[in-house]
């Protein structure tokens, strides 16, 4: 769920699977077999990811001939994105749905966690799912189809589970619903389980589905290493307890498992746990928060795992699936978890792809390449037939195109596009050539307020050359980037009919390539009623306000104790001992919100590096959304926030080496959309994969504070905000100026 954050170094990330950088614009086809064996996280056709996007916590069922995902939509503020379902009539051709889920009355509904769905004696399907926004609770709804619409089980909002139920402070998450063959219906909840004293279980009233009957403690010692997401399952006369254990932040995490002849225990651990872990080159790092999916009595266990490359915090999970074989009825056989997925287990009827690994060239694409990990994304993962791999844009500006070469003219009556974000609108045309050189327009969907995955586009023209144009997002700073782009030359019907609802945000604001913010305590005549100060500080000046002199203009006015200083190296800078600086008037932009590029530049000398506090610069409001990467602030403490704090300990950025004190340093963060970095004199000092969900509503820019103080305590002697990042060679170029220049 939720919690499942980690917080490894990105040295670690993944070097075994590092790609060689190639050609500004790449050119290459696709040359590993599909039909490999040994499959590797980018291998063409490789059957993990199941799911294209950031989905984790899944739950799998078949009602009549669907397969339906359930799941946590990841990757946004904390994992809570919309409420998701994925559907597909042969488990390899997945369509994402919106649900129409009614808000809670106190809140608008975010959280929406760990969903799992049950259907009743009375034909009716119940949707429950955890949210913390008004207590950690489990809320139950209903529908008469499967993918919705729902309406709640208790108009006035009651949970369906309570936090302190069965005991006092027991946090209602992560709950599973099971139905034994007596018809009576069970459900399995808890997170954090090692610190609550071991799951929750109890008896769901199978009339109402409503309300639990009873509710039980599963004491710790009969599941040891737990964390959260049980699951029950029955193998003749057997209860099955699996779970999640060790550490969600970390590689550690794993799934064990439990039996029992009673589905309220006692419990035998598994001799063999855990049975399913990071694999040896840790291509598959931190898989669980599983279901199972049983067909024909085979057994498939459907699960999460980081994202490759490694996004900071946990946020990026992605679904996979792997067989699930028993040596007994009580004896689950080690998972090894793949790339390569299951084989089919339903005959496809999908026309073939004309898309799969033609060649494709691209306008640009983003090269990672920081303190150990080179990774780049590549134009030919947008026909790779791989999840785990898609192309993205070098920077979040458009337009961005990719090109197809489909090898020849043929025809082409649909097209379908899996975008980043399933959740998120992307604004595009398709054109068409025979040549190369004169396009025709395929389809305009430049004026698009309708996310989904995939997209869908049909006509029917003659081609060799196809051309995507993104034109836009409905997030400021997400990037053109696409998982794969899937060529037909035949129509067919899909498995529902289900559209999703058109957004009423944006699109997203795009960067104005300018220096919004420059602060300098050098140009004294910016400075208003500067006089010196009576106190004893030599040379200290008191002022009431300071121009901005970059393009949002206005005045930081002075509040607390903020002076004008003149160190003893010659350097003016304002002194900050219980105060900051405020832009007065001017709300931020709306290009700095969600995951917009940044870059923040200042000369610091911070007499004492505290453990805490020593807000450099801040202009995000931590209370807005209160989850983990919806604020930015840069600090210049020891802490494990030390350079950027986003909340949320699994989130933030430290310092290392931490830069001495009493010293004069050029400071830099910038974020690029996809990587976050800390500069310190010029050097990279720290970097790190992010998205950011930058909540910025009620959010003002401030000096030396955050919005809830942690005042910072030395001098500053200028800073700079551009609404775009600087480049490792202007970054180096800005530190080698004396300070404050």
């Amino acid at each position: 769920m939720k919690h499942c954050y980690f917080t490894l170094l990105l040295a670690i990330l993944l070097p075994a699977l590092t790609v060689q950088t190639l050609s500004a614009v790449n050119t290459e086809k696709n040359t590993q077999s599909a039909k490999s064996t040994k499959l590797v996280a980018n291998s063409p056709g490789a059957g993990n990811p199941l799911l294209p996007g950031y989905f984790a916590d899944p739950t799998i069922v078949k009602f009549g001939d669907i397969y339906y995902i359930y799941a946590t939509t990841d990757n946004e503020m904390l994992a809570s994105g919309a409420p998701t379902l994925w559907y597909s009539n042969d488990m390899q051709h997945w369509y994402n749905y919106i649900m129409d889920v009614p808000t809670l009355s106190s809140v608008n509904l975010r959280n929406f966690w760990a969903p799992d769905i049950i259907k009743g004696d009375n034909g009716l399907y119940y949707l429950y799912f955890g949210n913390c926004q008004a207590g950690c609770n489990i809320y139950g709804y209903y529908s008469e189809q499967p993918e919705g619409p729902w309406r709640k089980l208790h108009a006035d909002d009651k949970p369906v589970i309570e936090v302190g139920f069965p005991r006092r402070g027991f946090p209602s998450l992560d709950a599973q619903f099971f139905k034994d063959d007596d018809g009576k219906i069970y459900a399995y909840w808890g997170t954090w389980v090692h610190y609550n004293g071991g799951y929750a279980a109890g008896e769901l009233d199978n009339k109402t589905m409503a309300s639990m009957k009873s509710g039980v403690n599963i004491p710790l010692n009969q599941t040891p290493e737990p964390f959260e997401a049980a699951y029950m399952m029955k193998r003749n006369g057997y209860y099955i307890l699996m779970y999640s254990g060790a550490s969600c932040h970390d590689e550690t995490y794993n799934v064990r498992y439990a039996y029992s002849k009673n589905p309220f225990g006692p419990f035998t651990p598994g001799a063999n746990n855990p049975i399913l872990s990071t694999n040896a080159d840790q291509s598959v790092h931190g898989p669980g928060h599983h279901s199972v999916l049983e067909n024909k009595g085979d057994y498939y266990i459907v699960y999460h795992r980081h994202d490759y490359p490694m996004t900071r915090g946990g946020m990026s999970r992605q679904t996979c699936i792997d067989s699930l074989i028993f040596e007994n009825d009580s004896t689950i056989r080690t998972v090894i978890p793949s790339h390569k997925g299951i084989a089919p287990i339903v005959k496809s009827r999908m026309p073939s792809d004309k898309a799969y690994g033609v060649k494709t060239t691209a306008s640009s694409y983003y090269q990672l390449n920081t303190k150990g990990l080179a990774y780049d994304y590549l134009p030919s993962y947008a026909t790779d037939r791989n999840n785990a791999t898609l192309w993205k844009a070098a920077a979040n500006t458009f337009p961005q195109h990719l090109v197809l070469d489909l090898g020849k003219v043929g025809t082409i009556r649909r097209v379908m596009t899996q975008f980043e974000f399933a959740s998120y609108y992307y604004q595009y045309t398709l054109e068409y050539s025979k040549d190369g050189q004169t396009w025709s327009l395929y389809a305009d969907r430049s004026d698009n307020r309708t996310p989904g995955s995939p997209m869908i586009d049909d006509n029917k023209v003659k081609a060799r050359y196809l051309r995507l144009n993104v034109l836009g997002t409905e997030k400021p700073g997400l990037l053109a980037a696409v998982w794969n782009i899937m060529v037909y030359d035949k129509l067919f019907e899909t498995p529902l009919p289900l559209q999703n609802k058109p957004s009423n945000e944006g699109p997203g604001a795009v960067s104005t390539k300018r220096l919004l913010i420059d602060l300098n305590a050098q140009n004294t005549v910016t400075i208003e009623a500067a006089q010196t100060s009576s106190d004893s500080t030599a040379g200290a000046m008191t002022f009431t306000s300071v121009h901005n002199n970059g393009s949002l203009g206005s005045v930081f006015t002075r509040r607390g104790d903020v002076r004008l200083v003149t160190d003893e190296t010659g350097v003016k800078a304002f002194s900050f001992t219980d105060g900051y600086l405020i832009l007065k008037g001017v709300t931020v932009p709306e290009q700095l919100a969600w995951n917009g590029a940044f870059t923040v530049t200042t000369w610091v000398k911070n007499p004492t590096v505290e453990r805490e506090g020593e807000c450099l610069f801040s202009w995000c409001n931590r209370h807005v959304w209160g989850l983990a990467n919806s604020y930015n602030a840069l600090f210049y403490n020891s802490s494990g926030h030390g350079a950027m704090a986003h909340l949320d300990g699994h989130f933030d950025m430290r310092y290392r080496p931490l830069p001495a004190a009493n010293l004069w340093h050029h400071i830099a963060l910038t974020f690029d959309g996809v990587e976050e970095r800390i500069y310190v004199d010029g050097q990279l000092n720290n970097a790190q994969l992010m998205t950011l969900a930058s909540a910025i509503e009620k959010a003002r820019f401030i000096v030396g504070s955050s919005d809830m103080g942690e005042n910072y305590s030395g001098l500053m002697a200028s800073l700079q905000l551009y609404d775009y990042a600087l480049t490792p060679e202007q970054v180096t170029d800005m530190a080698k100026h004396t300070p404050g220049f």
